[in-house]
């Protein structure tokens, strides 16, 4: 039978639109570097998408149903494609998380209410998270550090005295 190892690891829960967990450590400075850096990535995942939209032709009043479906069914392929490989990033950002669930099947390229992509609204609901925990951490690091440098400083002192 396998032993546990349970430690705080610092990682939180946080539900996601009254549905599913999202998991992670906030003040994890790699979750914070994977995070910023996922912004180029996620960037470029849907500039392509622009552009490969605009290699769809787009109908015209005289289309046929069928140029229609075509249109329909290539700009939702690339939708598709595009929500996979979004959710790839995040996965990465966030591992151990499973996005298609954690978003209710939504796929990120999709519009939200306020006229948005699903992505970047929820993109902006974790800045503020990913920020107060990073600002934990260099917090406690600076905290730690001045003192360290308290107690360095104490010894100092207690070395000059015994001189």
């Amino acid at each position: 039978m396998a032993q546990a190892i349970i430690f705080d690891s610092g990682v939180k829960e946080y539900q996601v639109n009254g549905g599913e967990m999202l998991r992670m450590n906030p003040s994890d400075p790699n979750l914070y570097a994977r995070f910023f850096d996922a912004q180029e990535k996620l960037l470029a995942i849907e500039k392509e998408l622009v552009e490969q939209g605009k290699t769809i032709p787009q109908a015209s009043e005289s289309a046929t149903k069928q140029e229609l479906a075509k249109a329909g069914e290539m700009t939702v392929r690339l939708l598709t494609n595009a929500d996979r490989r979004a959710k790839d990033v995040l996965v990465w950002v966030f591992p151990g998380n499973d996005f298609d669930h954690i978003l209710a099947g939504v796929n990120v390229m999709a519009v939200g209410a306020n006229g948005e992509r699903v992505l970047t609204n929820f993109v902006n609901a974790l800045i503020p998270i990913i920020e107060e925990g990073v600002n934990a951490c260099t917090k406690e690091k600076t905290t730690a550090a001045v003192t360290a440098a308290q107690g360095n400083r104490a010894q100092r002192r207690a070395a000059a005295k015994t001189r």
